[in-house]
């Protein structure tokens, strides 16, 4: 891989942003809805329950926002190449499918790292709710979820290269699709069996486990829950890594590429 293609593809996707404030405001406004959404929420829980546990709810919030971000950085690069109706130039030039999918890890990436400082500022700001003061264990579960989310943002993007446009709203449905099982906002536990067993399959779902754990008991690392969100990364990407190359190798010999940069 060529570092400097990686470097130019990532500063070519950067500039849409900042040379659009639309953009800007659509990537801080639903994360912020959702955090103030939640929040409140939160503190009413806590008022009635009188228990402070339950500001793990905001923690959640922010997580879940760290892998649908990640997701949407890599599925998100890709259309907009293809609303750009530049898709053509990206693969007939001198970029490698593994070039231009490492790119857009970085910018999902940067994106979810700035909207985590905006969001864990906010939560500071507004209620009171401080991330740092649990400690680097959530450091290793944060990378987790982006991890999935760069899985989840392959998917999507191998979908979108081999049926279209017509597809391309499953890159803000699909994360949608796994949150119930993830436990994103409850425990897995509470879940139905066959529930339970799909969720166990997932990363994020063991990840959120441990920040529960984490805020439940700061200080303390869920070694167990992280081996195994881990381990399941590796299965998601080689995964998610098999299914975009097959589907990139079809959609080029049937010609949809080609498509994207003329219809």
């Amino acid at each position: 891989m060529n570092g400097v293609t990686i470097y130019g593809i990532v500063l070519r996707y950067l500039y849409i942003y900042r040379r659009s404030v639309p953009r800007l405001i659509e990537m801080l406004f639903w994360p912020t809805m959702d955090l103030l959404v939640w929040g409140f929420l939160t503190v009413y829980m806590t008022q009635l329950s009188g228990s402070p546990k339950i500001t793990f709810l905001i923690g959640a919030m922010i997580f879940w926002d760290i892998l649908y971000r990640s997701a949407q950085g890599v599925s998100i690069s890709f259309l907009e190449d293809i609303w750009a109706r530049n898709t053509l130039n990206v693969f007939v030039a001198p970029v490698r499918i593994s070039e231009f999918i490492v790119a857009t890890y970085v910018v999902g990436f940067l994106k979810t790292s700035f909207i985590v400082l905006i969001l864990s500022g906010l939560a500071v700001a507004i209620y009171d709710f401080h991330l740092t003061r649990l400690g680097l264990a959530l450091i290793p579960l944060f990378a987790n979820l982006m991890v999935m989310g760069w899985a989840i943002g392959m998917i999507t993007m191998a979908l979108i290269m081999r049926y279209g446009q017509g597809v391309e709203a499953l890159a803000w449905g699909i994360p949608f699709l796994i949150q119930p099982f993830a436990a994103v906002f409850y425990p897995l536990e509470v879940l139905p069996p066959w529930m339970q067993a799909v969720g166990s399959w997932m990363p994020a779902t063991h990840a959120f486990e441990g920040m529960r754990q984490v805020i439940a008991d700061p200080g303390s690392f869920p070694m167990e829950l992280f081996l195994r969100a881990a381990g399941l990364n590796v299965l998601w990407l080689v995964g998610a890594g098999v299914l975009t190359w097959v589907l990139y190798q079809s959609a080029r010999r049937e010609g949809h590429l080609a498509k994207f940069g003329t219809l």
